[in-house]
């Protein structure tokens, strides 16, 4: 991030700027707006500082010519007087902000910061009003356990390996099955997708496996399994962790014989088609308690691929938001183009229970309300959302719960290992300590 300081005191400027260089922005300072021009003509700058009293020329025209020349970063307007008049002029030639002199550096590096974020995803969203209507499969995120996530998929789409994929409700497992699928070898393939709880117990094994004409009372017709309709592409086994025991050996064997048999048939037939399967639920819990099959978890559990909750990776929000307000311009007919930045900072701050299915449902319900062309704060409603599990405790239960930071940094050793199903070389680079240090902690809190 690089910011452009045009203001006639070189103390403000030099003091801004070293300010600025420990949060890693770089800046440049011009003395007057002539100085401006130049600089902004000869180096790109992500946002702007402005005074507005200064000798030649001054604020108010400089950013009046900055924006009929097409530069479009975001612009904070200072003043040593304050006057209402001056500010809306200032907003009315094409400032963001404005602010009074003397100000808080950290409260403008936040501003800064938060313009430019909010500039940048209007820019993607810009972007992506004359793309393809078509939904886009890709796994959206700039975190490290996205970035993880997308190279993991690369690696494992060409091959035909079986992919378990787990996480929270709402967090796009659905979105990693055809990402998995769009890298495959067969991308131009079928993608077959059932939600395994969304099918009467009773009616599962015929949608998958298909039936004969007279298999029982009603089979007038032949009817083809989505495992023989997937042949060729992906099958998709959404909340696997819900079918019913009576199945599970059924679909064990297949993924052993990669054959079926129609419900009332004789001949097995072979199957060509990659079967990625999805849960929220804990499937090795599971297993101990006897609701799923030990046998069928390892045959599924090939390739794992955990998404971490929205909560977890609040960096990626930004991104994520700008891609859903692109997909409900074009459903919707909406116009919108960004965030104000207060509202992208509370979207950030926000606990997603509901993860990514949550965050779409605020931001459909915001584009209907927003009277601007940005989201503003009062057209989120973020109320709505599911509680954090301890709001609803007493003061005194929740203290009872108060744990020492041993207790805490266990807990946090403990999740990371889980996470990389015991790998401490991932554990140690995602908790930021050696592998050395890991093995040391695993054995002082008796994690083995």
């Amino acid at each position: 991030m690089k910011v452009l300081i045009v203001d006639d005191e070189e103390s403000i400027s030099s003091s801004l700027g070293k300010f600025f260089k420990i949060d890693d922005i770089e800046s440049d300072a011009a003395e007057n707006g002539y100085s401006a021009q130049r600089m902004l003509r000869e180096n790109p700058y992500d946002a702007a500082l402005v005074d507005l009293k200064m000798p030649g020329m001054d604020g108010l025209e400089l950013i009046k010519w900055m924006r009929s020349e097409g530069f479009r970063m975001p612009i904070i307007m200072a003043s040593a007087h304050g006057e209402i008049e001056d500010a809306v002029k200032a907003l009315k030639e094409g400032a963001q902000d404005y602010v009074v002199k003397p100000f808080d550096p950290e409260e403008m590096t936040i501003k800064l910061k938060n313009l430019v974020e909010a500039s940048n995803l209007r820019a993607v969203v810009e972007s992506n009003k004359s793309g393809s209507a078509e939904n886009k499969t890709t796994f959206i995120g700039e975190s490290p356990s996205v970035i993880k996530i997308r190279e993991v998929i690369k690696k494992i789409a060409p091959s035909n390996a079986t992919v378990l994929v787990t996480g929270e409700s709402g967090t796009g497992k659905e979105v990693i099955a055809r990402e998995i699928h769009a890298f495959s070898s067969a991308p131009d393939g079928p993608f077959v997708a059932i939600n395994i709880g969304g099918v009467p117990e009773n009616l599962l094994e015929s949608e998958l496996f298909g039936y004969e004409k007279g298999a029982f009372t009603g089979a007038v017709n032949r009817k083809t399994g989505l495992f023989e309709l997937a042949s060729g592409g992906t099958l998709f086994l959404d909340e696997i962790g819900d079918m019913p025991l009576s199945l599970q050996v059924k679909i064990l064997r297949v993924l052993q014989d990669r054959k079926i048999t129609r419900l009332g048939g004789t001949t097995p037939m072979p199957i060509n088609a990659r079967i990625v399967a999805a849960t929220n639920k804990n499937l090795e819990e599971m297993v101990q308690k006897g609701t799923f099959r030990e046998d069928l978890f390892y045959r599924l559990n090939v390739v794992r691929i955990i998404i971490p909750p929205l909560r977890e990776r609040s960096e990626d929000i930004p991104l994520l938001a700008a891609s859903i307000i692109s997909k409900y311009n074009r459903s919707m007919g909406s116009k919108i183009d960004g965030f104000a930045p207060e509202a992208l900072e509370a979207l950030k701050k926000h606990d997603f229970y509901g993860n990514v299915r949550e965050l779409e449902n605020v931001l459909e319900r915001a584009m209907i309300f927003a009277e601007q062309n940005v989201i503003t704060l009062s057209d989120l409603d973020l109320r709505s959302s599911v509680s954090r599990p301890d709001v609803q405790k007493k003061p005194k239960e929740i203290l009872q719960e108060a744990v020492s930071l041993k207790e805490i940094e266990k807990q946090a050793i403990s999740r990371a290992l889980q996470r990389w199903e015991g790998n401490r070389t991932h554990a140690a680079e995602e908790l930021g300590i050696s592998r050395r240090t890991l093995i040391s902690k695993i054995s002082e809190y008796g994690l083995e």
